[in-house]
């Protein structure tokens, strides 16, 4: 019986092939694609991602039913939400500038699976998120011509009574889908262009509400006989902020499209920052002049604006509205069906999913492939299925891919920093610095006793602490954390964090209604987890960051990520049960794919560590004591050369 149980050693391989991270390229920028978006083409695909029929309809649904004016304060609050998730997919985007969005950020620095599981429920996603706008479109055209393409429709074609169909096919919804994946297969700078068309319109109509909005604008809507400013409290402030939160989420599309910017580490922090405070503005504006215009408690939540210039007399400008509506959305369809495409290829590129993604057009360097068979796949979907059951889904898979994020930039911000191989500087000499994977506590192996001699040397002049240690102030109290590899005891520090932010969101969301905890114990759970998270966010603190680099760095690092995974465990928690068992259903299909397909043809399953060759090494142990050995290396064009040369330098720097 014992030989069949697996051995040990099998499981640790197991287990860090599981965890295996991807190696990148020496030269970020060298691409399959082509390079030629500025900051201002990927600010519109973050504004076109972001401001789309919620402008529209979330306004007004979020103020009638949940906030009230003080909508006003859950945009704020959701904005500034946003911010904290958007600022660490910006480092992530100016580090590794490669398009995979979450996907890939989660790939170089947490591990094959859990990477592929991001990647697997985004794409379900943009596929759902797509089809569900193009429904929204069909239908809001459809009430401009007073429902005759739904009545034709129905009485031509029928009516289906099936569960999790449609009513009737949505022919329209399936064919702009169709059409918009044709202008999207015909290269970036196209799809940049039509984007460009549909954002300045949308805008242009945005600059009209406001304007118009605040001529016909009556302070008394906000007075305390229309029911105040803030009618709900508190909790309809919160509630309202955790609707309009999910209005944010389309700035992914600049990390995914960071491998066809032409200057990444400056054009996609840029364009997130730009786009993300555009977009906050006008939803925020837009809901000012909306809840002045008319009383907050007499708003169509399906039409608010239409119905609110109607209402003032200007009937006419609800046809401005409907086109700058219509505008938005194909905005937001052309943001999903640019980045998912290219978030298969990248999964497709690292073997994780079929090679046949992996396939970009000579000429108009995109993916083809995954473009026409993703968009097609979205028109079915539209054509065919009733979306708004799964329109929650979209929440959970955003969601994830924030947290997965997050926690990513604390874990690579603690890292050592790769290091190449040593090269000669201007004197002749080798780099003094180890190679990579080295650490303070490890054996180190350098080229020359010289360059051994020089690093004890620069060691005497002056001490310094890589990233992931930790921090002299703290060794006296936490010396028992010293032995642990540089990194390792953050690691454990963030899955900790997670674990307690799951718990105590957890006894927030359900300890007085799902649970009935009495107030004692609630009191005690909460304070209990609650120590938990700030603990191990001390922890992780007390460790060495990575210096500054040239590229973006969020700031505020472990405190900014920390929150941000704290507020989006709570928003995943407030999702319906149904959510949660269609998102385990999906997940299970993933691992399928991923154990039957993704495993086996990972590149880094196939790379194979590249041999290096030295004539001598010497090999350092961390007590101080020093061992040379002597190899003979004997090229096979030519004979051994013999031993290095041992002259010394004094300390120089």
């Amino acid at each position: 019986m014992a030989r069949w149980l697996p051995r040990s050693t099998d499981l640790t391989r197991f287990c860090q092939k599981l965890n295996r991270v991807k190696t990148l390229e020496d030269d970020m920028m060298e691409t399959s694609f082509n390079r030629c978006l500025s900051t201002v083409d990927l600010t519109l695909l973050g504004i076109g991602g972001m401001v789309g029929s919620g402008l529209y309809v979330l306004t007004g649904t979020v103020a009638k039913e949940i906030a009230g004016p003080a909508v006003i304060v859950s945009f704020i609050i959701a904005g500034f939400a946003s911010l904290l998730a958007a600022l660490c997919y910006a480092e992530f985007g100016a580090r590794v500038p490669k398009t995979g969005s979450a996907y890939m950020f989660t790939y170089v620095s947490v591990g094959e699976i859990w990477a592929f599981l991001i990647g697997w429920n985004v794409l379900l996603e943009y596929m759902i998120g797509g089809a569900a706008v193009a429904r929204a479109w069909s239908g809001y055209l459809d009430s401009i011509f007073n429902h005759k393409i739904k009545n034709f429709t129905e009485t031509h074609v029928g009516v289906w009574q099936v569960p999790f169909l449609a009513r009737y096919p949505d022919f329209l919804a399936a064919a702009i889908l169709l059409v918009a994946t044709a202008f999207i297969s015909f290269g970036a700078k196209v799809s940049s262009w039509l984007n460009h068309v549909f954002s300045a319109i949308s805008m242009g109509v945005i600059l009209f509400i406001l304007i118009m909005g605040f001529v016909l604008a009556q302070p008394k809507n906000w007075s305390t006989q229309e029911g105040g400013f803030a009618p709900y409290g508190l909790s309809g402030i919160m509630a309202g902020t955790a609707t309009c939160f999910y209005a944010f989420v389309g700035f992914d599309v600049i990390a995914a499209s960071s491998e066809e910017a032409r200057n990444p580490q400056r054009a996609v922090p840029r364009a997130i920052a730009f786009s993300l405070g555009l977009a906050t503005g006008a939803y925020i504006l837009v809901s000012v002049v909306l809840t002045l215009m008319v009383p907050w408690h007499t708003l169509d939540p399906d039409s608010a604006l239409a119905d609110a210039f109607y209402r003032r007399g200007y009937a006419w400008a609800g046809f401005l509205v409907a086109a700058g509506s219509i505008c938005a959305m194909n905005t937001v369809l052309l943001s999903n069906l640019f980045s998912l495409p290219r978030i298969v290829y990248a999964m497709a590129e690292d073997g994780l999913f079929f090679q046949v993604f992996s396939r970009v057009h000579p000429r108009t360097q995109v993916p083809v492939v995954g473009i026409v068979v993703f968009g097609l796949l979205m028109a079915l979907l539209a054509l065919v299925f009733d979306l708004e059951a799964l329109v929650q889904f979209l929440s959970i898979g955003t969601l994830l891919a924030y947290t997965f994020v997050a926690a990513s930039i604390i874990v690579l911000r603690f890292q050592q920093q790769k290091g190449d191989v040593p090269v000669p500087t201007a004197s002749g000499r080798p780099n003094l610095e180890p190679h990579e994977g080295t650490s303070g506590s490890e054996l180190k192996e350098y080229e020359s006793f010289s360059d051994k001699l020089q690093l004890v040397d620069r060691d005497k002049c002056k001490e310094q602490r890589e990233p992931g240690q930790l921090k002299a102030a703290f060794e006296p109290y936490l010396e028992f954390l010293s032995d642990f590899y540089p990194g390792e005891v953050v690691t454990v520090a963030v899955v900790t964090l997670m674990v307690s932010a799951i718990c105590l969101c957890s006894i927030l969301v359900f300890g007085n209604t799902h649970l009935h905890l009495p107030t004692w114990s609630y009191s005690l759970l909460l304070v209990l987890f609650s120590l938990g998270f700030l603990l191990s966010l001390l922890l992780i603190w007390a460790h060495e960051q990575q210096r500054s680099s040239q590229t973006f760095q969020i700031p505020l690092v472990p405190l900014s990520p920390a929150l941000s995974i704290i507020l989006n465990i709570y928003l995943m928690l407030k999702l319906s049960y149904m959510t949660w068992l269609r998102f385990a259903v999906w997940l299970l299909l993933g691992l399928l794919v991923y154990f039957g397909y993704g495993i086996w043809h990972s590149k880094e399953n196939l790379r194979e560590p590249q041999p290096q060759r030295v004539s001598a090494r010497y090999v350092v142990f961390p007590g101080g004591s020093l061992e040379e050995r002597v190899q003979a290396v004997q090229p096979s064009s030519q004979p051994a050369t013999g031993l290095p040369d041992t002259d010394t330098d004094d300390c120089k720097r």
